[in-house]
């Protein structure tokens, strides 16, 4: 057994294939340190698929033609995966 402070570099290198934080900054710290612009939020156990970027909203930005698009293309493929393989 090892200790939890370890999990997310671990899931980095691919020991596991997800980690649950149980509040919100246990998991976007470190998430949005290891992978800022592809990292992707999964709700579990809902009734529906959900998928999200992992980063706030970009009010800072919004409207200046600087948002960076690849975290919601992350999102959507994710979202993919999860419908494909409910079917």
């Amino acid at each position: 057994m090892q200790s939890a402070d370890t999990d997310y570099y671990r899931a980095n290198r691919g020991d596991f294939d997800l980690v649950v934080a149980q509040y919100h900054d246990q998991g976007h710290i470190p998430n949005k340190l290891i992978a800022f612009d592809t990292a992707v939020t999964v709700s579990l156990g809902l009734p529906i698929d959900r998928s999200s970027v992992d980063h706030g909203t970009a009010f800072d930005i919004a409207g200046m033609g600087r948002a960076n698009h690849v975290n919601i293309l992350s999102s959507l493929v994710y979202a993919g995966k999860l419908r494909a393989e409910r079917f």
